[in-house]
C-alpha cells in the first residue's frame, strides 16, 4: 500500500519576516491533485492485519477515469470492504504555531464517484452508506492494532459511519447525484473545530467510513480547508 502526498498552495493572513517564526492566526490550504501529491497521506483502518493484497487496498496518483477529462489526474483511494466498516482516509500537517490553540476549519472537498443516487448493494448502498467525513486532530491520524482482534483501528476518534467522532463530523455521503453509475464530480463541504498541539501542529483530515460490503474506488481533485482561530 503507498502513501500519497501532494503539492500544496498556501495562503495565509499574516506578514511576517520568516515563515518558519509565523504563529498563524488564519491560513487557507487549497489542494488540486491534479500535479502531484505531496505532504497527503492515504491510508485505512477497521481492516484485519494482513490482507491488503486481497481486500485491493490502494493508494495511488492517477489519471481520472471516463467520462471525466483523462489527462487530469487525482489520489485514487480504492478497497473492497468485508469489515462492513473500512475506513479510507487522506491527511495532512499543517504547522500553525500556536500551541494549544483551537482552530475552526472550513471545509470543501471535491472527488469523482460513481455511486448512483438511489442504489442498493450487499450491506447498504454504495452510494448512501458510504459516509463522507472531515475533521481536525493534535496527533497525527494513524492506524494502529489492536492485539485484542487483529484488526487496525485508528488513534484518533473518527466517524463511525453516520455518527460523528470527537476529531471528525460527517458531511454527507459519496452519491454521484445520477440514477446512473458513472464517474461524476461532486462537492461535499462543511466546518470542524480542532486544537493544535503543544508544537503548534494540527492534521487535517478527510475520509469515509463505509457500511457497504463490497468495492468502493474515489478520486480525489480538491481539498480545501480555511483555518481561523476560534474561541473554545
Amino acid at each position: 500500500m503507498r502513501k500519497v502526498i501532494a503539492v500544496v498552495g498556501v495562503m495565509w493572513c499574516m506578514a511576517c519576516k520568516n515563515d518558519a517564526d509565523v504563529n498563524r492566526m488564519s491560513i487557507i490550504i487549497d489542494h488540486s491533485f491534479n500535479s502531484s501529491t505531496t505532504d497527503w497521506i492515504g491510508g485505512f483502518a477497521d481492516y484485519p492485519e494482513g490482507v491488503e493484497e486481497d481486500w485491493g487496498l490502494s493508494v495511488t496518483h492517477s489519471f481520472l477515469p471516463s467520462p471525466l477529462d483523462t489527462t487530469k489526474k487525482a489520489v485514487r483511494i480504492s478497497g473492497n470492504n468485508h469489515s462492513d466498516d473500512l475506513f479510507m482516509y487522506l491527511t495532512r500537517k499543517v504547522s500553525m504555531g500556536l500551541p494549544n490553540q483551537v482552530y475552526k476549519g472550513t471545509f470543501t472537498v471535491q472527488f469523482a464517484t460513481n455511486a448512483a443516487e438511489g442504489s442498493v448493494g450487499v450491506g447498504g448502498s454504495p452510494a448512501h452508506s458510504v459516509y463522507m467525513g472531515v475533521g481536525l486532530a493534535s496527533e497525527e491520524p494513524k492506524k494502529v492494532l489492536d492485539p485484542a482482534d487483529g484488526h487496525y483501528r485508528m488513534n484518533i476518534s473518527k466517524i463511525q459511519q453516520a455518527t460523528d467522532g470527537d476529531d471528525m463530523k460527517v458531511i454527507g455521503n459519496i452519491s454521484n447525484g445520477k440514477s446512473v453509475p458513472e464517474y461524476t464530480l461532486v462537492t461535499r463541504s462543511g466546518e470542524f473545530t480542532g486544537k493544535t498541539d503543544k508544537d503548534g501542529n494540527l492534521w487535517i483530515i478527510v475520509g469515509t467510513d463505509s457500511g457497504f460490503e463490497a468495492a468502493t474506488t474515489l478520486y480525489y481533485t480538491r481539498i480545501r480547508v480555511e483555518l481561523a482561530t476560534a474561541i473554545e
